[in-house]
Formats: structure tokens, C-alpha cells, sequence
């Protein structure tokens, strides 16, 4: 007890004397436009006045700024960076000078325990590996009927039922909990073949259940991290092992036990010749002779190693699947109930399809398409992503940027920005993204940042419009969605790693 104490009155000391140094230091100089360029305290008041409603906040800041970048320095200067709402901007980050704009130490040193180097934060050689292994699979025709398949099944099989009992009973459901069940399921089967079974008659499996709820803490508990104000307090805990940190080392041993569990099976029992699910298609790059990917076989001699990596490999797609998509359905099905007249469209556009989802019918759906883009352009399951400057550089608006920085770009402010989208920007009106003909028409992806730009734009893009137009399809041909409370109102958020509904979203099923 006697060292805690001395460590923390060491930590406290340390604060007081960082105070004073800015207080006695120069005074800001940089030309960059900065709503709150106070030296000491830097945003840190109006950030926690307004952490209830942060990316409406930031998106107001970021449309007041005469060029839609803001400075925004962390209080005792203790980080610094820029967010941009500005398209050529982030074109500049993610295309034109991707090199400079790194993951960086930032969203490491919060995010590592949990993703460890796997895809989403790796950079340099690790991070080109994983992705030409990614981009390879993910284009081939036997992942994309593998996907159709388990989605399909998981539609049939899961989400129809539940949602039918609601229906019969007259019970009132969470509506986003369901979806958020629903695409970890299909993700287990997807990345790595395992039936998790959270939706549905074996739902109560004690270890699954155990990885579910372990994998919502550590995401939750490492983007806290991230938008921390003062990283020296998440630190300070994690290295007294207290609080939300000691939660986020026990979340993150049940994740390791879970994967690796996982990783053994497949080794015993030789599945990896089958290729089908991403898990399976990794450890078989790995294992080819002579394979274009550096010779792989021999960067992982150590079994140790191999299975790090490909624990880090099952994490990253299971938080790039199990709350993305159901995020944006969620948002989806919320916004069409308060539209009655674009409800009736799209119930109009599937109405000619068979209830197997073919890929090609649901990618004739253009009418669905569109709504489900506006969904997505308002309400962007990511909200806001970051890298991190590693060289001194301007941007194409003028902003001064120095190494270390970080650089935030939002899909959630662009998406609300009346510069981008015209003065009905905060409007839901799918026939933005059709033509005269009403064909689908899509925009520049730096405008519309849902999924990225560049060398790291989302290789799940197509596979996730997929999903969703087959779930969208397959609920509103059966059931009406009625959520319970105020229709009109948005309802709150969450922050989170993605863009969560404060509450869920409890919704009355009812038969067509």
C-alpha cells in the first residue's frame, strides 16, 4: 500500500509540476484555426461539456472553421493534432501523401492490448503482409459464396425465427441487440468457422457467451482509451492494474483463451485444407511454399508466433464485422420507420426478388442501395478515424501539421456538411445517390469516408452491402418494425468504437 501511494503522490507531483511549466511558457504561435487554444487547459472543459453529444459537437466546430479543419490541443499540450471534415484533406491523408499519415504510436499504445499488430493498427511491412493476404481472399469467388451461404442460413435460421416469436407474442425487442448477435454470429462463421451460436436456441453457451461479453468491455474500455483527455490516467491505472483497466486484462485473457481454443482446433483437425472461412485461408498463405508473401513460413518458425499473429488476425475481423454492420442496420431501421414513404419503396424494390438473396438481385437493387448509403452517410457506423503525422507537413487547405500529431478525419461531420451535401444535408433522401433513370450513382470516397480511402479503404465494403440489403430484404418482407417512444427524435448515442444506440433501439414487431 505504502508504494501505491508514493507512485501516485510521484504521478500528482509530476502533474502539478507540468502545470506550472505551461503556465510560465510561450505562448501559442501556430497560424492553424483553434477554438480553444488555451495553453493550460487546451479543450478539455467545452470536450467534457459536451462528451454526452462529441460528434455533433465536433462537427459543429469543425463547419464553423472557415476551411473545415480545427487545431485541437489536448489539455497541458499533452497531445496536439487537427480533425478535418474537409474532402481534399482527407484525400490528402489516405491517397496522396499516405505515407506520411500513419496509425502511429497513438492508436497503438491504446488499442494493442486488444488487436495486438493485427491489420487495423499495424503499419509498414506487418501491416502490407496482412493485407495482400486480406485483399487476395476477399476478392476470390468461393469466400463470396461461402458469405452468401452463411448469411443466408444465419437470415433463415436465426433472425426470422426471433423476429417471428416477437411478432407472435407481441413482445417488445432490442432491436440492435438482435442485430448485434446476428452479425457476431455470421462473422464467427465467417473469419473463422466457428458457430457461436448468441442468437437463437443456444445463445446461453457459457464460453461463447464469455467471448461475447469479454469482446464488448475491451472495445469499450480501449476506445475510452483513445479519446481520453489525459492518456496519463488510463496509464496510471492500467499500471496499478485498477478500475476499468484490471476489467480490460481479465476481457482480454478470455479473448486469448477463446482464440486460441479456436487456433488449436483448426490445427488438429486439419481444417485448414477445407480454405473456407478467412482463419483457414491465413494459415493456409502461411503454410504455401513459395508463396508470394514473403515467405511467410519462415517469418513464423516459432509456433508461438504464428499463433500471436493469428490471434491478432481472428480479433481484427471479428471487431471489423460484429458491430459494424449491425450498427448501420440498426441506424437503418430506425430512420425507414420515421420515412413511412421511402419505407414503402423499398418494400416496393425487393418486392420482385426470391427469398434466396441472390448476389446479383441484391445488387440490382438500386433503390436499396441508396437508402442504405444515406443511412450509412448520416449515420457511419465508424464516426471518426485517426492516423498520426510522421513528418512536419501542410495540408492542401494550409494547415501546418508536425510530427507526432495526430489527425483525425469524421465521417460523421462530412456526412452532416452542407458544403458537401448542399443545404439539405441533414436531410434522409436516398434519391441523392440515383440518376434520372434511377440507377444508383456513387460519389467520391473521400466525400463519402464510411469505408475509407486509398491503400486502407475497407476490403469488406461489397460484402457488407451485401449483408445488409439481404437482412433489410429478408425483415421488411415479413414483418414492420415499430420502435417504441418518440419516432421524430434521434435518438442518443453512444461513443464508441462504432456508433452505438444509448439504450438499444426496443421496437414492436408486427406481421405483414
Amino acid at each position: 500500500m505504502d508504494l501505491v501511494l508514493s507512485y501516485i503522490t510521484l504521478f500528482l507531483s509530476f502533474l502539478v509540476l507540468l502545470l506550472i511549466v505551461r503556465c510560465t511558457g510561450t505562448t501559442r504561435t501556430s497560424t492553424n484555426y483553434c477554438p480553444y487554444p488555451n495553453p493550460i487547459l487546451g479543450n478539455l472543459i467545452p470536450f467534457l461539456q459536451n462528451r454526452h453529444r462529441f460528434l455533433d459537437w465536433a462537427a459543429s466546430l469543425l463547419n464553423l472553421s472557415p476551411t473545415a479543419t480545427i487545431e485541437v490541443v489536448a489539455p497541458f499540450s499533452l497531445s496536439h493534432g487537427i480533425a478535418t471534415a474537409d474532402q481534399s484533406v482527407v484525400n490528402h491523408l489516405l491517397i496522396s501523401n499516405f505515407h506520411t499519415y500513419v496509425k502511429g504510436r497513438r492508436l497503438q499504445s491504446a488499442l494493442s492490448d486488444l488487436l495486438g499488430n493485427g491489420l487495423f493498427i499495424a503499419d509498414g511491412h506487418l501491416w502490407s503482409l496482412q493485407r495482400k493476404i486480406a485483399s487476395r481472399e476477399f476478392t476470390t469467388r468461393s469466400l463470396r459464396s461461402f458469405s452468401a451461404d452463411v448469411f443466408q442460413s444465419h437470415i433463415h435460421d436465426r433472425l426470422l425465427p426471433v423476429l417471428s416469436a416477437a411478432a407472435t407474442s407481441n413482445e417488445v425487442i432490442d432491436l440492435q441487440d438482435v442485430l448485434k448477435r446476428f452479425s457476431f454470429d455470421s462473422i464467427c462463421s465467417i473469419s473463422f468457422g466457428h458457430d457461436s451460436g448468441s442468437l437463437g436456441v443456444d445463445r446461453d453457451r457459457q464460453q461463447d457467451k464469455l467471448f461475447f461479453n469479454a469482446f464488448d468491455d475491451a472495445v469499450e474500455i480501449s476506445i475510452n482509451r483513445l479519446f481520453s483527455p489525459i492518456p496519463f490516467l488510463w496509464i496510471a491505472m492500467r499500471f496499478f492494474n485498477v478500475g476499468s483497466e484490471r476489467r480490460l486484462k481479465e476481457a482480454i485473457e478470455t479473448i486469448n483463451k477463446f482464440a486460441m481454443e479456436i487456433i488449436q482446433s483448426k490445427e488438429d483437425q486439419l481444417q485448414v485444407s477445407q480454405k473456407q472461412d478467412l482463419l483457414s485461408r491465413f494459415m493456409a498463405a502461411i503454410e504455401e511454399k513459395d508463396s508470394s508473401y514473403d515467405k511467410l513460413s519462415t517469418m513464423f518458425k516459432d509456433p508461438k508466433e504464428k499463433r500471436r499473429f493469428l490471434r491478432d488476425v481472428i480479433v481484427s475481423f471479428v471487431l471489423a464485422g460484429k458491430d459494424t454492420t449491425s450498427s448501420g442496420l440498426t441506424w437503418f431501421f430506425w430512420l425507414i420507420s420515421t420515412n413511412p414513404k421511402i419505407e414503402t419503396k423499398i418494400y416496393e424494390d425487393i418486392s420482385s426478388i426470391n427469398e434466396n438473396y441472390d448476389y446479383e438481385e441484391l445488387k440490382g437493387l438500386n433503390y436499396l442501395h441508396a437508402a442504405i448509403s444515406e443511412s450509412l452517410r448520416l449515420y457511419p457506423p465508424v464516426p471518426i478515424n485517426s492516423r498520426v503525422v510522421k513528418n512536419d507537413d501542410i495540408l492542401p487547405d494550409g494547415t501546418r501539421v508536425r510530427a507526432g500529431w495526430f489527425a483525425d478525419y469524421s465521417a460523421y461531420a462530412m456526412g452532416r456538411d452542407q458544403r458537401l451535401w448542399g443545404l439539405d444535408a441533414d436531410a434522409f433522401i436516398p434519391e441523392r445517390w440515383l440518376d434520372d433513370k434511377g440507377q444508383f450513382v456513387g460519389v467520391d470516397s473521400c466525400k463519402f469516408s464510411v469505408f475509407h480511402a486509398g491503400p486502407r479503404a475497407c476490403l469488406g465494403r461489397e460484402m457488407a452491402y451485401v449483408q445488409m440489403k439481404a437482412v433489410v430484404a429478408a425483415v421488411l418482407k415479413m414483418f414492420r418494425l415499430e420502435p417504441v417512444g418518440v419516432k421524430n427524435v434521434p435518438p442518443a448515442y453512444e461513443m464508441a468504437v462504432t456508433l452505438r444506440m444509448k439504450g438499444g433501439l426496443p421496437v414492436h414487431v408486427k406481421k405483414r
